[in-house]
C-alpha cells in the first residue's frame, strides 16, 4: 500500500496564512499617521488572526494527543500560549475604546513576527472592514455567557 499525502487545508497552512496576516497588518499599522475607524478594523483584524493561530495550535496539539505525544502537544500549546494572551488583551483594550494603549500591545507583538518575510502586501481593506465590529459582538455575546 502506498504512502498516503494529505495535501489539503491543515492547520499548519492555516497557522502560517494567520502569521502572514498578522504580520501584514503590523506593518501597514506602523506606516500609519492616524486612528482612524479603518486603524481599529485593522487592530480587530489582527485580534481576530491571532485567535486562528491559538485555534490551529490547539487542532495540531489535540492530534499529538491522539498519538499519546502529550509532551509534544504541551510544549507546543506553551509555546503559542502569547496568541490568546495577547488576543485577549487587545480585545479588552478595544472594546474599552483604549486607542493609545493598543499601539503598545502592537510593539511587543512585532518580534513574533520577525521571521515572516513581506516583500508585497496581499492583504487589502476588504479583509478587515468590519473586523471591529465583528469582534465586539462576539465580546458581548461571550460575556453575557459568563454571567
Amino acid at each position: 500500500m502506498g504512502r498516503i499525502i494529505r495535501t489539503g487545508d491543515t492547520p499548519a497552512k492555516r497557522r502560517n496564512a494567520h502569521r502572514r496576516s498578522c504580520a501584514e497588518v503590523i506593518r501597514l499599522l506602523a506606516e500609519r499617521q492616524v486612528i482612524d475607524d479603518e486603524w481599529g478594523d485593522m487592530v480587530a483584524f489582527l485580534v481576530l488572526s491571532l485567535r486562528g493561530i491559538g485555534e490551529t495550535i490547539e487542532q495540531s496539539a489535540l492530534a499529538w494527543d491522539d498519538r499519546n505525544y502529550w509532551k509534544k502537544a504541551e510544549a507546543l500549546r506553551h509555546k503559542w500560549l502569547w496568541t490568546t494572551k495577547k488576543s485577549d488583551e487587545i480585545t479588552q483594550l478595544i472594546v474599552d475604546e483604549q486607542w493609545q494603549l493598543i499601539a503598545t500591545e502592537l510593539i511587543s507583538l512585532i518580534p513574533y513576527f520577525a521571521d515572516v518575510t513581506i516583500t508585497t502586501i496581499t492583504r487589502g481593506p476588504d479583509w478587515w472592514v468590519g473586523a471591529r465590529r465583528a469582534l465586539v459582538k462576539q465580546f458581548e455575546k461571550t460575556a453575557t455567557i459568563d454571567l
